[in-house]
């Protein structure tokens, strides 16, 4: 259980919606490639089921639906294009920048993306040098968001308690693995998963604006 009395001591980013705003393009894209290939899903219907989820995760449940090889389909189109669109069209969430700048506590990020993806979103947005040596993926523990796994091993290799550690987090699935990891939540409601995170009632400080993320943090102390 989260102490609110103790001081945060270490921020854990997410990547994608929290730090580079590639959750546009990759509800977009899921929701091309799914009628394409016969899964037609909604901008909804994608954010519930794939945002937030480790790759191997959504691949699963494409497999489950469509079958092996349309899976590996989905994925090889996904890849190509996001890589592609990544290239051409990725920023920085608004505000990121002013909010690190102004954090005053050390930070870290935990992603349920891998390290590969984390190195071409996070280097084409300029962001990569200020994480570099503290980036966690989900591929280096047993399960991946819901579940607490990469958070908490975030907290070991960084060397803080949970409950000194703040997680911001842009999806349903991510702020349930930060609750799980006895850590409090901030979620940030600016991208498309924001109307979803509404949902969780008092796991998460709701925000939709990161420049208001630094003073968020000191008000828990």
């Amino acid at each position: 259980m989260t102490d609110p009395h103790k001081p945060v001591e270490l921020v854990i980013f997410d990547c994608d919606g929290v730090l580079v705003d590639s959750e546009r393009i990759a509800v977009r894209l899921q929701v091309e490639i799914g009628s394409e290939l016969g899964w037609p899903l909604t901008v909804a219907e994608v954010v519930e089921r794939f945002i937030g989820r480790t790759h191997a995760a959504i691949w699963q449940q494409i497999g489950d639906r469509l079958g092996a090889e349309a899976a590996a389909e989905w994925e090889r189109r996904f890849e190509q294009r996001h890589h592609e669109l990544v290239d051409a069209e990725l920023t920085p969430v608004d505000g990121i920048v002013e909010a690190l700048a102004e954090l005053g506590l050390p930070y870290c990020v935990a992603s349920s993306g891998s390290h590969q993806k984390m190195r071409h979103t996070l280097g084409r947005t300029g962001l990569y040098e200020q994480f570099a040596g503290r980036i966690f993926s989900a591929s280096e523990v047993a399960r991946g968001k819901p579940f607490p796994d990469v958070f908490l091993h975030a907290a070991a290799r960084t060397g803080y308690a949970p409950e000194v550690c703040a997680v911001v987090e842009d999806s349903p699935n991510g702020v349930r693995a930060g609750r799980a990891a006895g850590m409090r939540c901030f979620g940030y409601t600016g991208g498309p998963t924001g109307a979803l995170l509404g949902e969780l009632g008092a796991d998460a400080v709701l925000f939709d604006d990161m420049r208001r993320l630094p003073a968020l943090l000191r008000a828990t102390d």
